[in-house]
């Protein structure tokens, strides 16, 4: 997903910079890193959740579901109302509605728990502090 640009007082569009924000669903914080998951939490305890099916996928868009059973997708940044759609090898998987988007503190970036290395993937460590 890629960040939406921020308007600047001049008027003109500049590229959003910052590489983290957060989704904040009723129970769950989805952490993300350029457009990855890269960690999910629990709101209630805070704890890290390892083992979430989101971890490591990428963000597909949202989507919003209506009382009359319609469902929109949305293909760009999911919005406040709308429920995360990640897709992958049939293993597809939808968040409850997103309450607020946030951006990460720097101390909550650096807690990130590192996930287990993937097979046939080289780890790489990255900077994850840089533009937050």
């Amino acid at each position: 997903m890629a960040l939406p640009a921020k308007v600047e007082s001049t008027g003109t569009h500049v590229p959003e910079r910052r590489r983290h924000r957060v989704y904040v669903t009723r129970n769950t914080e989805y952490h993300f890193r350029d457009g990855f998951c890269v960690a999910v939490r629990d709101r209630r305890t805070g704890d890290f959740l390892q083992g979430h099916l989101a971890v490591r996928r990428r963000l597909h868009g949202g989507l919003k579901f209506y009382g009359n059973g319609a469902i929109i997708p949305n293909a760009g940044d999911p919005v406040p109302g709308e429920a995360l759609y990640f897709a992958a090898d049939g293993r597809d998987l939808v968040t409850s509605p997103v309450e607020s988007i946030e951006r990460p503190a720097k101390a909550v970036v650096r807690a990130y728990p590192t996930p287990p290395p993937q097979v046939g993937r080289s780890s790489r460590k990255s900077n994850d502090d840089d533009d937050c």
